[in-house]
């Protein structure tokens, strides 16, 4: 799959959410746009990712 811009081995489908915890991310602090559409946080155990997809995931960083 393409993640960021970059391409990403995807060896199995796995959940968005499956993947975020895999790759060390927050999912309550990050953003996920898969093939051009911005997926509901509540969607990411539902929504399987496949080879052919496009992936960006923005983090949310606190600060001041």
């Amino acid at each position: 799959m393409k993640l960021n811009g970059k391409q990403f081995p995807l060896p199995e489908a796995v959940t968005i959410s499956d993947f975020l915890k895999s790759q060390n991310y927050p999912d309550d602090k990050v953003a996920v746009e898969l093939n051009g559409e911005i997926i509901s946080r509540t969607k990411f155990k539902n929504i399987t990712l496949k080879d052919s997809d496009e992936v960006e995931i923005v983090c949310f960083v606190g600060g001041g």
